[in-house]
């Protein structure tokens, strides 16, 4: 079966990357060291704005806009991958499994990557608010702005939410918001 990707010009989408058999791997201080450094080389070839983004310890949410003419995602997210993967082999920072070592894999990351086009400012907010709760829903922290890989304490800064937003009672999201 042939996936669609909705690919618009200048887009703004919301993906979820998830390592390969859920790794609990992207948190530890060297792969999130190593994963902003990967986002900033990709992004100064081949520029996007990052709008929202959280990182777990298996899988990453965020919301990009493309510049103006521009709709590839998918090299974007090829790239992350391919470096990510590449500098932490190379670093020896990651053990392949029975199973890679017997197929001589390296794979870091499941092959896809899921993405959503954000269609208006509702969306936009839904799909924010769903990555900076995501920590929560995990039961990793009591509130969002508890965790360190997470914009949500860029929004904090900048005003675009309360420092408690998050922590009065449980978030719910219509179904069609976030996917994993």
């Amino acid at each position: 079966m042939y996936y669609r990707r909705a690919r618009i010009e200048g887009g703004t989408y919301f993906f979820t990357v998830v390592t390969c058999q859920r790794m609990h791997i992207l948190c530890q201080p060297r792969n999130v060291a190593l994963l902003k450094e990967v986002f900033v080389r990709v992004k100064t070839r081949h520029p996007f704005k990052v709008d929202a983004f959280v990182l777990l310890p298996e899988h990453l949410h965020c919301i990009w806009t493309l510049p103006e003419g521009d709709c590839d995602f998918s090299k974007r997210w090829r790239l992350i991958k391919a470096y990510f993967t590449r500098e932490c082999n190379d670093a020896g920072a990651i053990a392949p499994s029975a199973s890679r070592q017997k197929k001589k894999e390296q794979a870091i990351w499941q092959r896809r990557f899921w993405e959503h086009r954000i269609r208006d400012e509702r969306d936009f907010n839904a799909h924010c608010d769903y990555i900076h709760y995501n920590p929560v829903k995990h039961g990793l922290v009591q509130a969002p702005r508890e965790w360190p890989h997470s914009s949500i304490h860029r929004f904090i800064e900048n005003g675009l939410c309360e420092p408690c937003w998050g922590t009065q009672t449980e978030m719910q999201f219509d179904v069609a918001v976030g996917s994993e």
